[in-house]
């Protein structure tokens, strides 16, 4: 069966707390195999029979939304892709430097040109911004407080739903899975 990741939104944050095994057990209710958490916000890993992922996602979506009552966006991806992600440099040599951070936000559809035009007007002394199919990729020079943008704000202005990781975990979970 067909290996996927799933990046949840709002698991872990915000005040919404949700036990790992907990979690793999609602997985494994929707009917995956499987199961394995990766760090405790919101990454799993599951079997599948399908391999469509808006099928998967729907399922999974419906399932936490009836267990956790609050909504729980669901960014699934295949470990090839995972592994394509985190080999991208979308900032050759600029993602290396002290005091920077790479994140990598998972999107629900790819975005229109002109939102990815108006997400590159926001960029700043601290933020830089590269989209690529369903991934964009977030350089921030500095500490998150320090900059004006979030995760929400990158919704609004792409137009599409999203999750934010460090692309450290994203790579880790990619050679962990590949």
């Amino acid at each position: 069966m067909p290996r996927h990741v799933a990046f949840l939104r709002a698991i872990n944050v915000g005040g919404h707390v949700v036990k790992m095994d907990r979690l793999r057990r609602l997985f494994e209710e929707v009917g995956h195999s499987e199961v394995e958490t990766f760090i405790a916000s919101g990454n799993v890993v599951f079997e599948a029979a399908s391999r469509n992922t808006a099928s998967l996602e729907r399922a999974i979506e419906a399932k936490l939304r009836e267990a956790l009552g609050y909504e729980v966006a669901t960014f699934i991806r295949s470990p090839g892709d995972l592994a394509a992600i985190g080999r991208f440099r979308p900032f050759p040599g600029g993602d290396a430097r002290d005091g920077s951070s790479l994140y990598v936000g998972f999107l629900s559809a790819k975005p229109a040109a002109a939102a990815i035009r108006a997400l590159r007007a926001c960029e700043s002394e601290l933020d830089a911004f590269r989209v690529r199919g369903r991934e964009v990729y977030w350089l921030l020079r500095g500490r998150f407080g320090d900059s004006k943008f979030s995760g929400a704000r990158l919704e609004k202005i792409l137009g599409v739903s999203a999750t934010l990781r460090n692309v450290t975990t994203v790579t880790k979970l990619a050679a962990k899975y590949a």
